[in-house]
C-alpha cells in the first residue's frame, strides 16, 4: 500500500469534504481516506497496482475543486 497527502482548495464547507471522500473512495484501488476541511487536504490510502497519485487528483479536480502539490 501507499499513502498520498494530497492539498485541496476549494473546499468550504462538511459537504465539500463528504463530496471530496465520496469521489476519492469511489475509486478502485483507494483502501482509506481521510479528508480534512480545517488543513485543507486528503490522506489516501490506495494499492499502487490499481491507482496512482495522478488519477486520484484527476478525480477530485473533476469534482469542482483543486489540488495543489
Amino acid at each position: 500500500m501507499q499513502t498520498a497527502t494530497l492539498n485541496i482548495s476549494g473546499m468550504t464547507c462538511g459537504g465539500c469534504v463528504r463530496s471530496v471522500t465520496k469521489v476519492i473512495d469511489a475509486l478502485d484501488g483507494v483502501v482509506k481516506s481521510q479528508v480534512s476541511l480545517e488543513k485543507k487536504r486528503a490522506v489516501v490510502e490506495f494499492d499502487p497496482g490499481k491507482l496512482g497519485v495522478e488519477q486520484l487528483k484527476r478525480a477530485i479536480e473533476e469534482a469542482g475543486y483543486e489540488v495543489n502539490q
